[in-house]
C-alpha cells in the first residue's frame, strides 16, 4: 500500500462491519503465528506480539473494533497459551497477574493509540485551515493589485479612445491600443497562472501527451510574448535534426511562457534572452538564459516557492510563475534547476525524459 492509498484508507475507512472482520481476522492471524512459534519463544512473548497487533489496529480502526481486538486477544491468549491450556482458568498467581496486566495494558494501549491518532487528525485539520487562510490572504493581497492594475489600464485606455477619439492622433491611438494589448496579456497571464496553480493544488492535473515539434513550441511561445520581448534580443538555438518529443504541448508552452516572461521582467531593456533545446540520453533538455544581473545567491533556493518574489523585485507579479513551471515540469517526470552564469545572468535548465521520434528514419517510434 503506497502513501496515497494509505491516506485514502485513513480518511475513508471501511464500514464498521468490515472493521470488525479486520479486527478479528488480525487477532486470529497473530494467534496462528503464536502457535507456530510457541515452542521457541514461550507464551509470554506471544502476549507482546498480540499487543503489537492491537497497537497496529488502533492506528487504522475505530475505537470499538480496537477494544474488541484487545479483549479477544487477552481471552484467547489465556485460553490457548497460558497453562492450563484450553481453559479460562489460570494456574498460578504470577500468570494471573500477567493476564490481568495484559488485559488492562492492551485496552489502555488501544485506547491511547486511537486517541493520539484522533488528536493528530484534529491538529492536521487546524494546520490545513491555517494554511488555507494564509494561502487565501496571500492570494487576495497579491491579486487585488495584480488584477486591478491591468483592468484599470484597459478601462482607462478604452475610455480615452472613446471620449477623445477625434482629438487623438494615429500615434496616440496606437499607443493606447498597445497599452490595452499589454495589459490584456498581463491579465491573461495572471488568470492562467491562477488556473494552473489550482490544477496543481487539487492534484487533478492530467497530461495530454502527443508528439510535439520543439521548434513550434518555442516559436509559438515567443509569438505570444511579442510585445514585451520587443525591447530584448531573443536568440533561439535548436538543431534542425531535433526529433519530435512526446509532451503535453499546452503545459510546456505555459512553462516556457513563464520562464521567458520571468527573464524579461528581471533583466534590463536590450538584454539578451537565449532559448536552447537538445536531446541528451533520451531526455529533452531546454534552457532559458539571460545576461541580466542574475539572482541573489541567498534567494535561489526560494524562487520556486509559491508567492515568493525577490526582495528587490520591481512591482508586479504574484510569485506564482516559477512555482507553476516547476510543478508542470515535475508532472512530466522532469526537473528544473536554476543557476547563475559565471559572468552575468541566470540560466533555467529543464530535463524531461520523453519518447523520441526521428523523422529521418534513423530511429522510429
Amino acid at each position: 500500500m503506497d502513501h496515497r492509498a494509505l491516506k485514502v484508507y485513513l480518511f475513508h475507512r471501511p464500514n464498521r462491519r468490515t472493521q470488525y472482520f479486520v479486527s478479528i481476522g488480525t487477532i486470529v492471524l497473530f494467534l496462528g503465528i503464536g502457535f507456530l512459534v510457541q515452542d521457541y519463544v514461550g507464551y509470554r512473548v506471544i502476549a507482546l506480539v498480540l499487543m503489537l497487533a492491537v497497537s497496529v489496529l488502533a492506528i487504522f480502526l475505530d475505537i470499538v473494533p480496537v477494544l474488541l481486538a484487545a479483549s479477544l486477544s487477552a481471552l484467547l491468549w489465556n485460553f490457548l497459551f497460558i497453562p492450563p491450556r484450553f481453559t479460562l482458568a489460570v494456574g498460578d498467581a504470577e500468570d494471573r497477574l500477567l493476564f490481568v496486566m495484559y488485559f488492562v495494558i492492551a485496552l489502555i494501549n488501544g485506547v491511547a493509540t486511537y486517541k493520539i491518532r484522533e488528536m493528530q487528525k484534529v491538529i492536521r485539520r487546524k494546520e490545513a485551515r491555517a494554511d488555507a487562510v494564509k494561502f487565501y490572504n496571500t492570494l487576495f493581497n497579491s491579486l487585488s493589485h495584480e488584477l486591478r492594475t491591468p483592468i484599470t489600464t484597459i478601462v482607462g485606455a478604452a475610455d480615452n479612445l472613446q471620449a477623445a477619439n477625434t482629438q487623438l492622433t494615429e500615434k496616440d491611438k496606437q499607443e493606447l491600443i498597445g497599452e490595452i494589448s499589454i495589459a490584456g496579456l498581463r491579465l491573461n497571464q495572471q488568470v492562467e497562472n491562477l488556473l494552473s496553480m489550482s490544477r496543481l493544488e487539487s492534484g487533478f492535473l492530467q497530461l495530454k501527451k502527443d508528439w510535439c515539434d520543439v521548434h513550434d513550441l518555442v516559436y509559438k511561445t515567443i509569438g505570444q510574448l511579442e510585445i514585451p520581448l520587443q525591447y530584448f534580443k531573443v536568440a533561439v538555438f535548436i538543431p534542425e535534426t531535433l526529433p519530435l518529443v512526446k509532451l503535453d504541448f499546452g503545459i510546456m508552452e505555459h512553462v516556457l511562457f513563464n520562464l521567458i516572461s520571468n527573464a524579461a521582467n528581471h533583466t534590463p531593456v536590450d538584454s539578451k534572452i537565449t532559448i536552447q533545446a537538445a536531446v541528451e540520453n533520451d531526455q529533452l533538455v531546454m534552457i532559458v538564459a539571460d545576461n541580466g544581473p542574475g539572482f541573489p545567491q541567498d534567494e535561489m533556493d526560494k524562487v520556486f516557492d509559491k508567492f515568493y518574489r525577490l526582495k528587490d523585485a520591481k512591482p508586479g507579479g504574484t510569485g506564482l510563475g516559477l512555482s507553476i513551471a516547476r510543478g508542470f515540469v515535475e508532472a512530466h517526470g522532469g526537473t528544473i534547476t536554476l543557476e547563475n552564469l559565471p559572468v552575468c545572468g541566470a540560466k533555467f535548465t529543464i530535463h524531461i525524459p520523453t519518447e523520441l521520434s526521428y523523422l529521418s528514419g534513423l530511429k522510429n517510434e
